[in-house]
């Protein structure tokens, strides 16, 4: 009678059953992420101010870039963003480089037709097209041009990799599943790839129909050099020299990501993007999922880069529905 019984669960309709019913319930904590590491993994951008332009340049100009120490910047980690304010509203981008101690300049770059329309993309890019950066997080609302980045960095890349490999997991928009669908593997995951798709045709439509870089495309997806693929599948397998595009990771449980990563072989790039707040598992959380973990875990190893995309770029309405809906 003196001892405490609790019903454990992450399913929170059970909980809430469980309370109805005047039992003791509570959500499994061991796996979950503090408030307070979630609000650090969106504010790794530190904005620098007072720097002059001499250093700017230097930035810039000079491979090695200009040492932290210079710039007053005290234990950076690796791979961390930085932001500096010049008068007249233009903001200069760098990035901490482990490997010389110092900041370098981060210019803004072209993928496959596709531009950086703002500073975060910007960081993205950087970090998608740098072949030192192993593993990518990418974050940010609908809309921000996550996967649209990663699919036209790795087919600007493609010479460097054996393969291009894209896939995101199977969970259908919450109590809309269509049941089960006929046809082979490729028919029935045609309907949750299509976002996929839509980003490849949003690629080639930066070209004419009849350009070189268009048929290009056709012809990687024709070669299955660009394949799109089910994560089921992904267990037990060894992913040598592939850039591998892992989308709506926020719906991926911690050992899930995990069990991906460590597929990864030599000469492979892993990219993630989601959006924790667009969870459709409903076992996962904003705290507890697996791209929050990936953030948190690997934030200052010299392989890892996170990037938060803040300003939607998909459409005014698209913006507006991610700020207040």
């Amino acid at each position: 009678p003196g001892r405490v019984v609790a019903l454990v669960s992450k399913d929170i309709n059970l909980r809430m059953k469980a309370k109805a019913l005047k039992i003791m319930a509570q959500d499994y904590l061991t796996d979950k992420i503090t408030e307070e590491r979630v609000e650090n993994i969106h504010k790794e951008v530190q904005v620098l101010t007072d720097v002059s332009q001499d250093k700017i340049d230097k930035l810039f100009y000079d491979e090695q870039g200009v040492s932290a120490k210079d710039l007053k910047v005290r234990d950076p980690q690796p791979n961390q963003l930085f932001k500096i304010e010049r008068e007249g509203g233009n903001n200069v981008l760098a990035r901490f480089n482990s490997y010389t101690n110092s900041l370098v300049g981060v210019k803004k770059q072209k993928a496959y037709g596709i531009d950086s329309r703002n500073d975060e993309q910007s960081f993205a890019l950087d970090a998608l097209l740098n072949p030192d950066i192993k593993l990518v997080s990418l974050t940010g609302t609908a809309g921000t041009g996550k996967t649209l980045l990663a699919l036209a960095a790795a087919v600007e890349q493609e010479e460097m990799y054996d393969q291009i490999l894209l896939s995101r997991p199977v969970i259908p928009l919450q109590n809309q599943d269509m049941g089960f669908l006929p046809g082979d593997v490729k028919d029935k995951l045609g309907p949750y790839m299509l976002p996929l798709f839509d980003n490849l045709t949003v690629i080639k439509k930066s070209f004419k129909s009849t350009s070189r870089e268009a048929i290009k495309i056709e012809e990687m997806l024709r070669s299955e050099k660009l394949l799109i693929s089910p994560l089921a599948y992904i267990r037990g397998r060894s992913l040598s020299n592939v850039f591998f595009i892992i989308d709506e990771a926020q719906n991926l449980t911690p050992h899930e990501v995990k069990t991906i990563i460590t597929r990864a072989g030599e000469g492979s790039k892993l990219v993630f993007t989601g959006d924790i707040y667009q969870i459709d598992s409903p076992y996962l959380d904003i705290h507890s999922n697996g791209l929050t973990h990936l953030g948190e875990k690997l934030y200052g190893q010299e392989l890892f880069a996170h990037i938060n995309l803040t300003k939607g770029e998909r459409s005014e309405l698209s913006e507006l529905a991610g700020k207040l809906l």
